[in-house]
C-alpha cells in the first residue's frame, strides 16, 4: 500500500516535464521578439521604441524562462527524486528544495520581479504619458513584497529572552 502511495510522486514528474517544456517555449519566444528588435534596428528605424520594446519583451520571455527552469528542477529533484546525500549536496543550492514553502516562495519571489519587469516593459512600450492607472502594478508589486516579507517574518525562528 506504501508502495503504492509513494510510486505516485511520479505524477508530478508531469508538472516537471511541463514546466521545463514551457521554459524552452519562453526561450523561443525571447530568441523570436531579439529577431525582431534586430529586424527592427537593421530597417533603420528613426525611432528607439520598437527595438527598446523588444528588448524588454525579450528580458521578460527569458526571466520567465528561467524561472520555469528551476521550478523543473525544483520539483523533479525536491520531489520526484530520491537522490544519495553526497550527490544531494553537490547540487547547487537553488536546486536544493525541501519542503513546498520553498517553492511558494520562490514563486512568489518571481511573479515580484516578473510583474516588476513587465511594468518596465509596458512603459517602455507605452506611445503616451502614463496616467494614474498605470499606478495599479507598482502597488500590487509593493503589496507582495510587503506580503513575502510577512511570510518570512513569520517562518523565521522565534527567540525568546529569558
Amino acid at each position: 500500500m506504501l508502495r503504492a502511495v509513494l510510486s505516485l510522486r511520479y505524477v508530478m514528474l508531469l508538472a516537471s516535464l511541463g514546466a521545463a517544456f514551457g521554459a524552452l517555449l519562453m526561450f523561443w519566444e525571447a530568441i523570436v521578439k531579439l529577431a525582431s528588435g534586430f529586424h527592427a534596428i537593421a530597417l533603420g528605424h528613426d525611432n528607439a521604441q520598437p527595438p527598446i520594446s523588444a528588448v524588454m519583451g525579450a528580458t521578460d520571455a527569458f526571466l520567465f524562462g528561467v524561472v520555469l527552469v528551476i521550478f523543473a528542477y525544483g520539483i523533479a529533484i525536491g520531489f520526484v527524486f530520491d537522490l544519495p546525500g553526497g550527490v544531494r549536496a553537490r547540487l547547487p543550492r537553488w536546486m536544493r528544495i525541501e519542503e513546498i514553502g520553498e517553492l511558494k516562495r520562490a514563486l512568489i519571489e518571481v511573479i515580484i520581479v516578473y510583474l516588476a519587469v513587465d511594468f518596465v516593459t509596458d512603459i517602455a512600450e507605452s506611445e503616451s504619458h502614463a496616467s494614474w492607472e498605470n499606478l495599479v502594478l507598482p502597488l500590487c508589486i509593493f503589496l507582495l513584497a510587503g506580503a513575502l516579507s510577512l511570510m518570512s517574518r513569520s517562518h523565521a525562528p522565534q527567540h525568546r529572552q529569558d
